[in-house]
């Protein structure tokens, strides 16, 4: 199948063969796993103190024939609290976890491994399989992004694009090819549901355009102002790139030789 090359302006200069990767069978499954073991690998490991709850003066008091004994007195035999100046904290249940202040059932432990595993020609496939998913339209407009005036894909343009170093020749660029509405899109901001709000991430960013580059000629630092956007070299591909939050058919535009190096 061949593809338009575009310029900076927009417009077809020269048709190109796209490479076989294209052509790869769309496997949903694998690029759920590969993005989920990719996440997993940025998982902090998190534990509350293995003292906590365990701070405590309280202990059994089970002895028979004695004198704070809970034997045979229709009482819980529980770690208590004992000799205590306040009344009402006599005898208190503490540590066990279901007492007030105990500690916790099962916690999360520290030492648990959060990453998971894939291997890596299962990888390999993920990620041909999320560049395939990229020439669908149906999947592509599916995702959400707004290029129904769009008629090929992938976006293919010329190697120029590596050189912009400026984000409103990037925006200027973005809208000759018609991606006017998708920049309208990326730009509108909601408000995230719950408590994500007071944790430093009170707006939600929607996911624009991926650039496909082979070089870095300025292009990262310009995109890096446009919210949602992102810049990739070809060799540093991952699931997680081409199909964020492991749906696939992200709008991509790659560049002439980042096509021919697939």
């Amino acid at each position: 199948m061949k593809v338009d090359v575009l310029d900076l302006e927009g417009k077809p200069t020269e048709k190109i063969e796209l490479p076989k990767v294209f052509e790869e069978p769309i496997r949903e499954d694998l690029v759920k796993r590969a993005v989920s073991a990719s996440q997993s690998k940025r998982r902090q490991p998190y534990s509350p103190d293995p003292m906590a709850g365990k701070r405590t003066s309280a202990h059994y008091h089970g002895k028979r024939r004695f004198r704070y004994s809970m034997m045979n007195r229709e009482m819980a035999r529980l770690p208590r609290l004992h000799n205590k100046t306040v009344p009402f904290l006599t005898m208190r249940a503490r540590f066990v976890p279901q007492a007030v202040g105990g500690r916790r059932a099962h916690p999360p432990l520290v030492e648990r491994v959060w990453e998971q595993k894939i291997n890596k020609n299962e990888n390999r496939k993920a990620i041909r399989s999320a560049l395939a998913a990229t020439a669908v339209k149906e999947l592509v407009v599916k995702r959400g992004h707004r290029v129904q005036s769009m008629k090929e894909f992938p976006i293919v343009v010329n190697d120029k694009v590596q050189e912009l170093n400026k984000t409103k020749d990037v925006i200027k660029f973005l809208v000759k090819i018609g991606l006017e509405k998708e920049l309208d899109r990326i730009a509108e901001r909601k408000i995230r549901a719950g408590k994500g709000k007071t944790r430093s991430r009170k707006y939600k960013i929607k996911v624009g355009p991926l650039f496909v580059v082979t070089n870095d000629n300025g292009i990262d630092k310009a995109v890096k102002n446009i919210s949602g956007c992102d810049v990739c070299k070809v060799e540093k591909l991952s699931a997680e790139a081409l199909a964020p939050g492991a749906s696939i058919g992200r709008l991509a535009i790659f560049t002439k030789s980042s096509l021919e190096k697939l």
